[in-house]
């Protein structure tokens, strides 16, 4: 488990779920501005930035190319980063593809699972939250092909320009690989992260689980000093996290 402590005064910030790209470069553009205003607010105060996965709608590092845009939100993560603010990112089902380029460049963490930690005290079990919990097994087949090293190195193969707008069509025509599913409330009892976090409380206590992907914001008490957070989205509900050292609390964004 990873241990993290925040100064006095100082908070730790979660979001997820921005999907930049989509669906167009003009429409995505205003949702961009949004939440580099937001990243300038919060470094006065953020010790710790969580970054949830799916902050693109499509990311695929080749081994010498990225995908061309995003400049405002890259250069203001590289900007926190300078400033000495922690900056950890879990990729999601829309940018997976990610292997080595904000380490070396922004010296943000990725993780590619879910992780356990220790913060302030308290106890968090976080992750993007794709391909946990019951059922959805074409999904998980199909994740497994796609982060197959074999098909990634054939991927790789193909010409940016080609690569990048055929995964980008797929994306906006298909969901890639996440459906409609992911953005209705199936009531708390049946909310599969709700069920996948209960079975890890049999084996281990969490204060937090928290997770992205669904788009929904959503707070599950599951038990008394357990509860599970879904931080939505920045499409529809422009919510975020705030971990203040002692307790969470989930926020919208003044628009």
């Amino acid at each position: 488990m990873k241990t993290i402590r925040i100064s006095k005064g100082k908070k730790i910030y979660f979001t997820s779920d921005h999907h930049f790209g989509a669906p167009t470069k003009a429409a995505s553009k205003p949702r961009e501005e949004k939440f580099v205003a937001w990243l300038d607010d919060i470094k006065k105060d953020a010790e710790v930035l969580f970054i949830l996965g799916d902050l693109f709608d499509f990311w695929f590092e080749y081994k010498h190319v990225i995908p061309k845009g995003f400049t405002r939100v890259l250069g203001k993560l590289a900007e926190l980063s300078d400033q000495g603010i922690k900056i950890l990112f879990f990729v999601g089902n829309h940018d997976m593809w990610m292997r080595g380029y904000f380490e070396e460049e922004f010296n943000i963490e990725v993780y590619h699972k879910p992780q356990q930690f220790e913060l302030n005290n308290k106890t968090f079990f976080i992750g993007h939250g794709d391909g946990l919990g019951p059922n959805d097994k074409g999904y998980k087949r199909l994740k497994r092909v796609f982060t197959n090293s074999f098909f990634n190195w054939l991927y790789r193969w193909l010409h940016p320009d080609f690569g990048v707008r055929f995964a980008q069509y797929l994306s906006l025509k298909n969901k890639l690989i996440s459906g409609d599913d992911d953005l209705k409330f199936m009531g708390n009892e049946k909310e599969w992260l709700t069920q996948y976090a209960r079975r890890k409380l049999k084996d281990k206590h969490f204060d937090y689980f928290v997770f992205g992907h669904r788009h929904l914001p959503l707070e599950v008490v599951l038990k008394p000093e357990s509860t599970y957070i879904n931080l939505g989205d920045w499409i529809s509900h422009y919510t975020y996290g705030i971990f203040d050292g002692e307790a969470f609390s989930l926020k919208k964004l003044d628009s």
